[in-house]
């Protein structure tokens, strides 16, 4: 079987968004882009009874290249994400608390801490409308479009999805993800003014996380 251990590091993942409560049941799934393939967690398989012989790959069409699963009914937003995003490796859809109460908003999160700025490169964006389960090439459609050059976005009423250029940079996004939500909402239940990053801060932090972090001596 081929990239046994990238199928391995996607079921761990699966498990840690339970363990840290940012999933519901199965409403969530990951992928990860290798080449022109990409592997994606199956449809509606309990991640604890998950195996490495479960995980689909697809090609950049759709494809099923491998597996004898049903891929995760979301896979066209992966696979439209990848196709607008070459510098994604990965990508995790999940349904934590905060965030998901603000997908149910007219608003974006707001860049408002430090992480946001320098892994997610702003605001995290919202889709401009509720699209019903089931459409998902219409769903793939807006969160290609309005995740743009950032590293997050909210889909309507449903829930983020997180991306990364590997799937450790994109599991440390559904954190910032979800701590920027919950501070951002407690910002506003408490009625204080907000304070954003300036745009020409957060350029210059998000190329330096990109290209220079880790790397300066």
């Amino acid at each position: 079987m081929k990239n046994a251990e990238i199928k391995r590091r996607i079921i761990d993942t699966c498990l840690w968004l339970q363990e840290k409560d940012l999933v519901v049941g199965t409403w969530g799934n990951v992928s990860v882009r290798i080449g022109d393939e990409i592997i994606l967690t199956p449809s509606r398989i309990d991640y604890k009874k998950m195996e490495i012989e479960d995980m689909v790959t697809i090609d950049l069409e759709g494809n099923v290249t491998e597996g004898f699963r049903s891929p995760t009914t979301e896979k066209e937003v992966h696979r439209l994400i990848y196709a607008v995003r070459p510098d994604i490796g990965a990508i995790v859809h999940f349904h934590p608390l905060y965030a998901s109460a603000m997908c149910a908003s007219d608003s974006e999160i707001p860049c408002i801490t430090e992480e946001m700025s320098q892994l997610i490169g702003g605001a995290i964006p919202i889709t401009a409308e509720y699209i019903r389960a089931g459409e998902h090439e219409k769903l793939a459609e807006a969160a290609a479009k309005y995740i743009a050059d950032k590293n997050a976005v909210m889909l309507r009423n449903h829930a983020p999805v997180c991306c990364g250029k590997d799937l450790d940079e994109a599991m440390t996004c559904c954190q910032v993800v979800e701590k920027s939500a919950r501070c951002y909402l407690a910002l506003k239940a408490a009625g204080m003014d907000i304070k954003t990053i300036p745009d020409e801060l957060i350029t210059i932090e998000n190329h330096r996380f990109r290209y220079n972090y880790g790397h300066e001596w």
